[in-house]
């Protein structure tokens, strides 16, 4: 047992005040450093993807990049007499809905829109204020405010732009006064995302803390996972901070940490308490606490240190994918697993080693007045003994039935449709997104937009202007297009810009047809044929056509890359090829028909009412690669944890099928606890409003449940009793282990 969880455990054991305490100094410490330092967050150039990012660089070279613009919309009193009878209709999530706007007293609307001018020219955040605009039919009138820094960091300074549109709204009671733009959206979003994350705690924490009360019937057993698991999570967002500054945070960083972490933080904690109950239950009170501790130690420590590291292994992928999200979101998943692992190797002995000398004394009272001890609860429980029945005696038909059940459920994965989900699929619960439907209704050329972006030598401007105003004279013939087209030019003359406005949402395919047309026809007929120039189109329907092909490019690298890292993890922790392959086809198919099951749900509309969402039609473009990795990294917490008590017990010479249908038996309850933990966590994400986060939270609840009951409990002792000794190719410890097995002793089976 010489090994370095034993070693750590038994100095935690010896000493726990010291561990405690020093646990807890170097959360502190990870959270002041975190705090004084401070985070660095993405910048709009770490975002750029593709031919839309390097033409985004061009126009950032030139000055003519996007700023943060916020539009202030004046429209009548709603009651009051519409102008029109017909409804006008506008696009949502490619449905149709359908409004009546009220008549705009014209002059009074003239009036609110200086007043705002001269309210918004006077802040020292407004870079500009344009003139006001009116709708085609009159009965709107919009006045762009672009504000002074870049596109991101535009939420950073709306409140006072808010602030003054309220106060013109208090001002001209008679009109319907309301702002939206990227940055009001961005803080609305934003603070749905906080709120929603914090009723997701409220749900998970309670549970959580129930289903460890039911496990070990104790309060103080019950809360030592919570705690160290919230602890780790502390950590973690402090050690983030300072690694954003190799790895910029585009924001989603602490998201990731609190849904692993928790994750996680209650599995390793649980594994090993539930390890050292059944030692101190097996020695019956023969061993000391810090004895059961080190074997504790030697057992669940060990499969909880090669399971952290293949979390964070596997989420090291994401390094792969070229982007600044994936970045973030693995630089998170590898810290919070790291550090959960350290507070089970430091911390977590400590605990356990005070909580048992506890316990100890209990007893000892009990049996001194003479009160009858309970013992933990031990065997098999009948679900696990009904899900084990079938592949202990039939094998070769579970495996098939099984195997055929989970492929189905993948099917629909034939049928992917990968967007980025664009701003209109944000909930209409912000503010923010009812005023942008309104603004879209009345000003359709603002829904999206196309930039053509061309740089040259400043002696050729002239030259490329004419070609530029020759592609939008085309341009404006096309029926996906509309409004007039805008050229600007650089002050050195070098880069010039075409914005051609888009009356369709990006997610449409009419704007994405229309962006096809524009790369694939406008630009090669008109700055095309201009040689020596570099051209390119980027805008919001080239970001969002862009996006998913990048992902979509880079995903058989990192997939591949993820099922080389866990067979290697694999036969490293256990020294076969043999369960390396079972590993990576099991993650592999679990996987798999997560991801189905999302697609039957949500690119259909069947279920729309039953989990509160309107269907995009489509899958988040960065989904299928966080789920692949993430699933692959989590299930093999369940594969590690149970393939060890298997081959523990083949190790001290029980044979193949006995040490199979034993270990399954001996870890299903923690596995099922475990599992029942992190499907709450991950079920409490489906019912936020942000659409990619509903779809990660659905698709990672259900593969940790198929891992759990189908994958675990029936396919995997499926496929190890048909391969029998040939599970462990090439151990050679286990072949003479299994070859010192009397040839007398009988498999068994479960009743």
């Amino acid at each position: 047992m010489n090994n370095l969880p034993v070693r750590m455990a038994r100095r935690s054991a010896l000493r726990p005040w010291r561990a405690i305490s020093g646990w807890f100094l170097f959360v502190v410490l990870c959270l002041g450093a975190g705090a004084g330092i401070g985070g660095n967050p993405a910048k709009s150039e770490d975002f750029r993807i593709g031919e839309a990012g390097r033409a985004e660089a061009m126009a950032t070279q030139g000055g003519l990049q996007q700023r943060p613009v916020e539009h202030v919309l004046i429209t009548g009193k709603p009651g009051k007499t519409e102008k029109s009878e017909k409804p006008e209709k506008s696009e949502t999530f490619g449905k149709t809905a359908t409004s009546r706007r009220p008549d705009l007293d014209q002059s009074a609307a003239a009036a609110a829109a200086r007043d705002i001018g001269d309210r918004m020219r006077k802040l020292p955040e407004v870079a500009s204020v344009a003139p006001p605009v009116r709708s085609a039919d009159g009965t709107a009138l919009r006045i762009a405010v672009t504000l002074k820094g870049p596109e991101l960091d535009g939420k950073k300074h709306v409140e006072p732009l808010r602030a003054q549109t309220a106060a013109a709204q208090a001002a001209h009671p008679g009109l319907l006064i309301e702002e939206t733009g990227g940055p009001s959206i961005s803080k609305g979003v934003e603070k749905q995302r906080g709120s929603d994350l914090s009723r997701t705690e409220l749900i998970a924490l309670p549970v959580t803390l129930l289903t460890l009360l039911f496990v070990f019937r104790s309060a103080a057993m019950a809360t030592v996972p919570v705690l160290l698991a919230l602890s780790s999570i502390a950590a973690a967002i402090g050690l983030s901070m300072l690694a954003s500054h190799a790895f910029p945070d585009a924001g989603v960083g602490t998201n990731v940490i609190l849904l692993i972490g928790m994750a996680v933080g209650v599995d390793y904690t649980l594994f090993y308490l539930k390890r050292e109950r059944e030692e101190r239950a097996r020695s019956g009170g023969r061993l000391s606490t810090q004895a059961v501790v080190e074997l504790a130690a030697a057992t669940s420590g060990r499969a909880v240190v090669v399971s952290g590291l293949a979390v964070a292994v596997s989420s090291a992928t994401l390094y792969l994918a070229d982007d600044v999200i994936f970045s973030s979101i693995a630089t998170g998943a590898i810290l919070v697993c790291l550090v959960a692992v350290a507070s089970s190797l430091t911390v977590l002995p400590a605990l356990i080693s005070k909580l048992g000398a506890r316990a100890e004394r209990r007893s000892a009272r009990k049996a001194g007045r003479g009160a009858p001890v309970r013992a933990p609860k031990s065997g098999t429980g009948r679900i696990t003994a009904a899900l084990l029945r079938p592949a202990s005696r039939r094998p070769a038909a579970t495996l098939c039935v099984t195997v055929l059940g989970l492929l189905a459920l993948a099917s629909p994965l034939l049928g992917l449709n990968l967007t980025d989900m664009g701003r209109e699929t944000h909930s209409r619960g912000i503010p923010a997104m009812q005023t942008y439907d309104r603004l879209n209704e009345a000003f359709p050329e603002l829904k999206s937009m196309h930039q053509v972006v061309v740089r040259a030598e400043p002696g050729r401007a002239g030259e490329v202007a004419g070609a530029l105003r020759e592609l939008g004279r085309r341009a404006g013939s096309d029926p996906a297009l509309a409004g007039t087209a805008e050229l600007r030019v650089s002050q050195d003359r070098r880069v010039s810009l075409l914005e051609l406005p888009v009356p369709h949402y990006v997610s449409s395919e009419a704007a994405q047809q229309s962006l096809k047309r524009v790369r694939t026809d406008y630009v090669p007929e008109t700055v095309g044929n201009l040689p020596g120039v570099e051209s390119g189109v980027t805008g919001d329907v080239a970001r969002y056509a862009d996006y998913p092909a990048h992902q979509k490019g880079k995903l058989p690298l990192v997939i591949g890359s993820l099922l080389l890292v866990t067979f290697a993890m694999t036969v490293w922790a256990f020294r076969s090829v043999v369960l390396g392959l079972i590993g990576t086809a099991l993650n592999l198919l679990s996987a798999g028909a997560s991801l189905g099951l999302l697609v039957l749900v949500f690119q259909g509309s069947w279920a729309e009412g039953l989990l509160g969402f309107t269907s995009t039609g489509s899958i988040g473009s960065r989904v299928p690669l966080l789920l692949f990795v993430i699933l692959f990294g989590l299930s093999m917490d369940y594969q590690v944890f149970v393939i060890s008590r298997i081959r523990e017990a083949a190790l001290s010479g029980v044979p193949t099928r006995k040490a199979v249908l034993d270990g399954i038996r001996s870890s299903a309850g923690v596995v099922t606890s475990a599992a029942f933990v992190m499907v709450t966590i991950f079920a409490a994400f489906i019912f936020l409003h942000i659409m990619e986060m509903k779809q990660m939270g659905f698709a990672l609840a259900v593969a940790v449940l198929l891992d759990a009951v189908v994958i675990r409990a029936m396919v995997l002792p499926a496929l190890m009793l048909l391969l029998g000794e040939a599970s462990w190719w090439p151990s050679r410890g286990m072949r003479r282990a299994q070859a010192a097995v009397p040839a007398a002793q009988s498999p068994v089976s479960v009743g």
